[in-house]
C-alpha cells in the first residue's frame, strides 16, 4: 500500500430540479446504465482508490438498482442539503479510515465523461503538491456581462484570458479539506465546489488543464450529448 493513499467522493444527494425530472439526474440511464454507475466505474477502474463514499439523499430509493451497491470497494453516508453538507458528511464517515494526508478526490455524480488520461494527470501533478488542485478547461467563448433588465442589454466584453471552468474531480488532501468546509459552513460562505472551500482558507489551488468535453449533465439536452461523448471516449 501507497502513501498517501487516495479516496473517492461522488456527491449524490441532490435532486437536480434543472432536468425536470422526477428522477434525480444521477439515476437517468445511458444506454440502460444509471449515470450514477457510469461515473463510479469511470473513476474506481481507472485509479488505485482506497475507498469511494457516496453520499445519498435519505429520500433516496433508486440506489438499491445500482452496479454500484454490489461494488464492495464503495460505502454510503447520508447527505445533506447542499454539496458542501454532502462532501463534508462523507469526510466524517471517512475520518476513522483515511489519513490526515491522504488525498481525497470530489467528483460530480452527473458527470460521467472524465476521461481516464485526465484523471491520471491530475493524480500526477498534484501527487507532490501541498495543496492541491482541480480540473479545469479555459473558458473560449467570449464573455459578455449583462446589465439589469428583461431582456438584458450588454454592459460589456469580460476579459476571458485568465479565466477557467472549474471542473472534477477537484484533489486535496484529506485534513485540509475537512477543515476548509468546515470553516466556510460555520462562517455561512457559500461553497460552490471544493476549490472555493480551500480559497476560503487561504490555500490556492492549482489548474490542471482538462478536457472541455467532460460535461456535467445538468439540462435535459446535456443527456444525448454525454452519450455522444461516452460512445468516442
Amino acid at each position: 500500500m501507497t502513501y498517501p493513499r487516495l479516496w473517492l467522493i461522488v456527491p449524490a444527494a441532490g435532486i437536480g430540479k434543472r432536468m425536470k425530472s422526477e428522477v434525480p439526474k444521477q439515476y437517468l440511464t445511458l444506454s440502460n446504465r444509471f449515470i450514477l454507475d457510469i461515473t463510479l466505474s469511470r473513476l474506481l477502474d481507472n485509479a488505485d482508490f482506497s475507498g469511494c463514499m457516496v453520499p445519498l439523499s435519505p429520500q433516496d430509493h433508486w440506489w438499491p438498482d445500482t452496479e454500484a451497491v454490489n461494488d464492495d470497494r464503495i460505502q454510503t453516508c447520508t447527505g445533506g442539503e447542499e454539496r458542501a453538507d454532502s462532501v463534508l458528511s462523507a469526510l466524517h464517515a471517512l475520518q476513522e479510515q483515511a489519513d490526515e494526508n491522504d488525498w481525497v478526490l470530489v467528483h460530480d455524480a452527473a458527470r460521467p465523461c472524465v476521461h481516464p488520461d485526465d484523471l491520471a494527470n491530475l493524480i500526477d501533478t498534484l501527487s507532490g503538491h501541498p495543496v492541491g488542485g482541480l480540473l479545469a478547461a479555459p473558458v473560449a467563448d467570449t464573455l459578455k456581462q449583462a446589465a439589469d433588465g428583461q431582456p438584458p442589454e450588454v454592459e460589456g466584453t469580460v476579459d476571458r484570458s485568465r479565466l477557467w471552468r472549474a471542473l472534477t474531480p477537484q484533489m486535496f488532501r484529506f485534513g485540509a479539506l475537512t477543515r476548509a468546509l468546515e470553516a466556510c459552513l460555520d462562517a455561512g460562505y457559500g461553497v460552490t465546489d471544493e476549490s472555493s472551500a480551500m480559497e476560503f482558507s487561504g490555500n490556492m489551488p492549482v489548474l490542471v488543464e482538462g478536457r472541455p468535453d467532460n460535461i456535467k449533465v445538468t439540462v435535459p439536452s446535456d443527456l444525448a450529448l454525454a452519450g455522444f461523448i461516452l460512445s468516442r471516449l
